[in-house]
């Protein structure tokens, strides 16, 4: 069982974010590491530079690793706090170095990954990465998603912790540059290894350079319960 259940319910609805601590053991966390460092780096969808390594459509990449994420306790939490048909449409494994000056300026995440491009009235505009359509679809639909961020280091301030503006996610599609860092202070999401981070799209959020020299590994996962419209359809459920 989730403890407190209600109030992370709570937060996810007012802050558009809430974290789980302890969901996964370090048994859990090494074995995922491992399945990672076994993974067929030749794959398009495996990014390596000095500043950032990244396995896009990671659920359907690394062998085995799907198994391993969703254990019983994680499934409680999807079940619990999103509902019972909710299910892995998107996911990504980012390693940012202890070294890296990479850094991630205010955003909403506002697009959706999708197998090909068809033109669908309330979709656009649309990018290709890795040959990887993605496309922003109607409000409604970034609304209906959860964004479930699996820590498998200890994350902080100083190894670029994700940041956010609690309450932002309520505002709709929003510019960063309207948005009042006085007004609504940011908060640094810290999270230990084996936690979780559960948050909605449209959060405004940013990360910053590590100044730690600590690796911060995180799996990016994000979830829904709609089908898409006009022969679309979702590039990982």
């Amino acid at each position: 069982m989730i403890k407190d259940i209600e109030v992370h319910r709570q937060q996810l609805a007012t802050q558009g974010y809430t974290v789980l601590e302890d969901i996964f053991s370090e048994e859990e966390v090494q074995a995922i590491l491992q399945q990672i460092s076994a993974a067929d780096t030749s794959q398009t969808v495996f990014r390596k530079t000095a500043d950032l390594f990244a396995i896009r459509q990671f659920l359907q990449s690394v062998p085995g690793v799907r198994n391993t994420i969703f254990t019983p306790a994680l499934q409680s939490i999807i079940h619990t706090l999103f509902g019972e048909d909710y299910v892995p449409v998107k996911s990504i494994y980012f390693d940012k170095p202890g070294q890296s000056n990479w850094f991630v300026a205010w955003h909403q995440d506002l697009t959706i990954s999708v197998r090909e491009r068809l033109p669908v009235e309330g979709f656009g505009p649309w990018t290709v990465k890795q040959n990887q359509y993605a496309v922003q679809p109607p409000l409604s639909l970034l609304e209906n998603i959860y964004t479930i961020r699996l820590h498998l280091d200890d994350t902080d301030a100083q190894n670029g912790a994700l940041k956010v503006i609690p309450g932002t996610h309520l505002q709709g599609i929003v510019r960063p540059d309207t948005i009042s860092l006085q007004e609504t202070p940011e908060v640094s999401c810290s999270v230990k290894s084996g936690g979780v981070m559960i948050m909605r799209p449209l959060l405004m959020h940013a990360s910053s350079r590590s100044t730690s020299g600590s690796n911060r590994r995180v799996v990016h996962m994000e979830f829904s319960n709609r089908s898409l419209p006009g022969g679309l359809t979702w590039s990982e459920q």
